[in-house]
């Protein structure tokens, strides 16, 4: 029988009001609630999105249809939480705002993208919410006052809920410390969907740009590419957590489809969300720039 040997913090929220000191911060115990808390909500599966290149808010693509549609597939969340690629800090961070600022982070793309804008309102008492968790966990959180929605949120959440009406949130990532991490950190936000919170992982399923070529949207997959995604999605559908967890020594072609980190750590965040023995369903498959896999999961 195999056994993932990799070292998994256990917590537990309880009754109580806790509180606990956890570097250089005091933190609740979990007892805290957003205020658009009710009872009853509806419990939403966690969602890894492939967000692709900015230009997915302009091309027409498979990629772009199915996010179009997703929206109304999975209903009105009362709040979304999104760990992006795009945001990466030393420590966990949650942006707490009234209304978020739309993000431009990316240039020689055209005007047309620049004038975009997803002035969706913020979460900031579902941020320290969020952050409280983070804590109770051990694991270390602050709060960003200032930062709005970069394009791994806006991009795809414009196509999804395209009225900016519901409250975003943001956490960030640190890809130093590995999908371990990531997933601890979905484990620790887990409470937050029982509240109808929509937790969302949005990155890229493959992510090599050194690859990308001008003029190749619509070309065939190399071979590396689909045989990565054939293994993370056999370990996805399978349950094969600790594979995943150490998938950049069981993977094949893993370094080369992802030579950094970030863009798949965001589905391990997801995975962790979904709460344990959690399984994975593909909900979208396809490819842009040959390169991209633009694949989509649902945890529950």
């Amino acid at each position: 029988m195999h056994v993932c040997m990799m070292a998994v913090r256990r917590f537990r929220l309880v009754a109580r009001p806790v509180r606990f000191y956890v570097a250089g911060k005091w933190c609740h115990g979990g007892e805290r609630q957003w205020p658009g808390f009710r009872e009853e909500a509806t419990l939403f599966p966690s969602i890894f999105i492939s967000h692709g290149s900015p230009m997915l808010g302009l091309t027409e693509s498979p990629a772009r249809d199915f996010l179009m549609a997703l929206g109304e597939q999975l209903g009105r969340p009362r709040a979304i939480l999104v760990a992006s690629a795009h945001w990466e800090t030393p420590t966990a961070t949650l942006n707490a705002v009234a209304e978020n600022k739309t993000i431009h982070d990316f240039h020689g793309f055209p005007p047309e993208l620049y004038a975009m804008r997803y002035p969706a309102p913020g979460a900031p008492e579902l941020a320290e919410q969020a952050s409280d968790l983070l804590c109770a966990a051990g694991l270390a959180s602050r709060i960003d006052r200032a930062r709005g929605l970069d394009h791994g949120a806006w991009v795809p959440l414009r196509l999804m809920y395209p009225e900016a009406d519901i409250p975003v949130l943001q956490v960030s990532l640190q890809s130093r410390l590995g999908p371990a991490h990531h997933f601890q950190v979905g484990r620790a936000l887990a409470p937050l969907r029982e509240q109808g919170v929509l937790v969302i992982g949005s990155g890229s399923f493959t992510h090599d740009l050194s690859r990308i070529r001008r003029g190749s949207l619509d070309e065939p997959e190399p071979p590396d590419v689909a045989a990565f995604a054939g293994w993370f999605d056999a370990a996805i559908a399978e349950g094969r957590t600790c594979d995943l967890l150490t998938y950049r020594t069981h993977a094949p072609h893993a370094a080369l489809n992802h030579p950094t980190e970030e863009h798949l750590l965001p589905l391990h965040v997801a995975m962790g969300a979904a709460g344990p023995s959690a399984r994975g369903e593909r909900l979208h498959s396809s490819a842009m720039y040959s390169v991209l896999r633009m694949d989509a999961y649902a945890f529950h």
